[in-house]
């Protein structure tokens, strides 16, 4: 993979990196128009760049912004992913890993575990929950090789299909 230049953003880095966030996601999902999350991506960008502690990582090659992640800290005691697990795990501070998007011209090339490590790493929270598409098997198994593991499954909107819930202890396995 040729060196990128991978770059962290806060809430109040929003107006500079929105359109490079939209833009990839757009590339990324160029061939899904009818589905309504991918429609309403605008509205999931603002909304999880409101909140406490965002936080976004964005790989340039050059000039091109390429890949991104994002996501926030849970608020503490109401982690969606606890109703799943029959005991709570002692350290139990989350991050929520919002979303992650590569360009198709870079996929499969490493880019969304380099996204994702770096979006996790140094964070003070104990664990990393994210919701997968558990018709996509392959993206599911990447996030079970950086150390995530389906603990249930969840329909986080009326119109959403279910996803699997995967939590990861932070930091994530080398």
């Amino acid at each position: 993979m040729t060196a990128l230049d991978v770059r962290r953003y806060t809430t109040e880095d929003l107006p500079e990196i929105r359109q490079a966030i939209l833009d990839i996601h757009a590339d990324a999902y160029a061939g899904v128009k009818d589905d309504p999350f991918v429609q309403r991506f605008p509205w999931f960008v603002d909304h999880w760049s409101s909140r406490d502690g965002y936080a976004c990582v964005i790989a340039y090659d050059g000039d091109q912004a390429v890949g991104f992640a994002y996501g926030a800290p849970a608020t503490p005691k109401r982690e969606w992913w606890r109703e799943h697990l029959d005991e709570v795990p002692e350290r139990h501070e989350t991050f929520s890993y919002s979303e992650l998007a590569v360009r198709t011209a870079w996929r499969k090339r490493g880019l969304g575990e380099l996204l994702s490590r770096a979006l996790l790493e140094g964070r003070t929270e104990d664990l990393a929950v994210l919701l997968v598409d558990p018709e996509h098997p392959k993206v599911q198994a990447l996030y079970e090789g950086w150390g995530f593991k389906k603990v249930g499954d969840r329909r986080p909107f009326p119109d959403s299909p279910t996803y699997a819930v995967m939590l990861a202890e932070l930091p994530l396995a080398a």
